[in-house]
């Protein structure tokens, strides 16, 4: 059965604008292969697929995130804080490059970033999951990624 599944990793990045003035950060979005916070782990090869599909959203500047989660897996405009620019591998880290948006959300998002307020980034996405021997869970290959929010 498919439901709502979040990863929350603490994120580590530094904020800078880049030359039209916009509020970047970059840093770890989401590591594959280990266990997170949940107890949950994501298998590379599933997060590799998927990442590969939401780079057809990061070309449209359509990858948007929220400040906090809702309680669906509908991106809510009103509350939208960012835009994912890029995503690369290194390792088992997925990297990101993010734009701090001049909406509301946005707004809060950037004053805390730079307050250097340590925030959480969380992916959100739909699929199943599968008990792990040790304990703990398997997202299974069912997973589909909503995207990321800053929690």
């Amino acid at each position: 059965m498919s439901k709502l599944l979040i990863e929350t990793r603490l994120f580590e990045g530094k904020v800078n604008e880049d030359s039209s003035g916009r509020t970047i950060v970059k840093g770890i979005l989401q590591r594959a292969g280990a266990p997170n916070q949940n107890e949950r782990v994501y298998p590379k090869e599933i997060l590799m697929r998927e990442a590969k599909k939401y780079e057809t959203l990061i070309k449209e500047r359509r990858a948007l995130g929220e400040l906090d989660h809702p309680e669906s897996s509908v991106i809510n405009l009103k509350n939208v804080s960012h835009n994912v620019r890029e995503i690369h591998w290194d390792g088992d880290d997925l990297m990101g490059t993010v734009e701090i948006l001049p909406t509301p959300s946005g707004n809060i998002l950037k004053e805390l970033l730079k307050a250097g307020i340590l925030l959480g980034i969380s992916s959100r996405g739909m699929g199943s999951v599968e008990p792990r021997n040790g304990g703990g869970v398997t997202v299974g290959d069912d997973f589909e990624l909503i995207g990321w929010d800053f929690v």
